[in-house]
């Protein structure tokens, strides 16, 4: 298979990466029933072999289809078709996105808020600091990492113990969504601006526009989210292409 073959007339502004490009062969494949539920994908060799990617490409494309819901990986057996229908509900370690978003919504955007008027000038530096090495990472393993800093110290700046557990506690859900998030949605830049504007509003002292700052970031990584596990599908299925 020629992953640019299979990406021709994709309208989308930027380039797909490889891992885009195995991904949606592979979610195509399944969707259209290629590959039956219950039945095993081939093996990560033969696989690399058809759609001439390497195998860390390969790997990440098969860990976003467990993600979705779409397969099952069993270990020493191989990888298994669980499902060929919409994933509604993509889970990131121990929760599932929907109950995640939820609780977030309920503890960060008030936490946010609080924060405004209790953060010390050594948060706000912290803070500055780690905004400026975001906007200028451009590995993404090291974005996502600094990304679950930032809403710790966000938490931190709250001056509340019970905020800082809560986000230690889905820490691990949080950098597993980013980086699915940041593969597949390109989102690096927007989450900076989106961090940017939640740390002005911290500086500025104002409990509501912080509070506003965060409910807009969470609203975007939904929305994201969305068009990640349910995109619009407009165009047919390339035609000649070789079945993986």
């Amino acid at each position: 298979m020629n992953l640019s073959d299979s990406q021709t007339g994709d309208p989308a502004p930027r380039r797909v990466s490889a891992m885009e490009a195995v991904l949606g062969h592979l979610r195509s494949a399944i969707e259209r029933g290629d590959y039956a539920v219950g039945d095993k994908l081939p093996s990560e060799a033969e696989l690399c072999r058809r759609l001439e990617v390497s195998r860390p490409v390969l790997r990440e494309a098969l860990r976003a289809l467990q993600t979705m819901g779409l397969t099952v990986s069993r270990t020493g057996k191989g990888t298994f078709v669980l499902s060929n229908g919409t994933v509604e509900d993509p889970t990131f370690g121990d929760y599932a996105a929907s109950d995640l978003l939820e609780v977030r919504r309920h503890v960060e955007i008030p936490m946010t808020g609080y924060a405004a008027t209790r953060r010390t000038s050594e948060d706000l530096d912290h803070l500055t600091h780690l905004l400026e090495r975001m906007e200028r990472e451009t590995d993404t393993t090291a974005w996502v990492a600094m990304d679950t800093v930032f809403h710790l110290a966000v938490a931190q700046a709250a001056q509340n113990p019970v905020f800082r557990r809560v986000i230690e506690e889905i820490r691990d859900a949080l950098a597993r969504q980013s980086a699915f998030l940041n593969e597949l949605g390109d989102r690096r830049e927007q989450s900076n601006r989106e961090h940017r504007a939640i740390v002005e509003a911290l500086v500025d002292g104002s409990s509501h526009d912080a509070a506003e700052a965060m409910a807009h970031h969470l609203d975007r990584v939904e929305t994201t989210l969305t068009a990640i596990v349910r995109p619009e599908r407009t165009d047919a299925p390339p035609e000649g292409g070789h079945q993986a």
